[in-house]
């Protein structure tokens, strides 16, 4: 199954609902690429007043997840990494997915997760596994 449009991939992807349930928006589409967004809110927040660190997760594996499957289905996640590289100063978290490598049955992305005022907050890597 092949999405080619953003709305298809957005009628497809609701079904994510944890994800779309925390507020991840599907914003653009390419080429093994997905441009994904969260409009933080109070619930986003620790007990320390800051971002939970699974936002930026949630949101960097929704993001994988769009762009590694939208083509063809059946990527799963072996293994992520997540680096925190500054606090968000914004009221926006938006996640960009682009393959690295896409191999025949593994894949690996880079995820750059920014504040919407373009402060480069987070990294994650992720290794894919192409189901057949």
């Amino acid at each position: 199954m092949e999405m080619e449009t953003l709305e298809q991939t957005r009628a497809f992807f609701a079904n994510d609902r944890f994800a779309t349930q925390a507020g991840a928006v599907i914003e653009e589409i390419g080429d093994h690429y997905a441009k994904c967004s969260i409009c933080l809110e109070e619930k986003h927040l620790n007990g320390v007043g800051a971002v939970m660190g699974g936002v930026h997760f949630t949101l960097a594996d929704f993001a994988f997840a769009v762009a590694a499957n939208r083509q063809k289905v059946g990527v799963v996640s072996l293994s992520s990494n997540i680096t925190y590289l500054q606090a968000i100063h914004g009221k926006k978290l938006i996640a960009e997915a682009r393959s690295v490598k896409e191999g025949k049955t593994t894949c690996y992305y880079q995820i750059d997760i920014s504040d919407e005022l373009g402060n480069h907050v987070a990294v994650v890597t992720t290794t894919g596994y192409r189901k057949e």
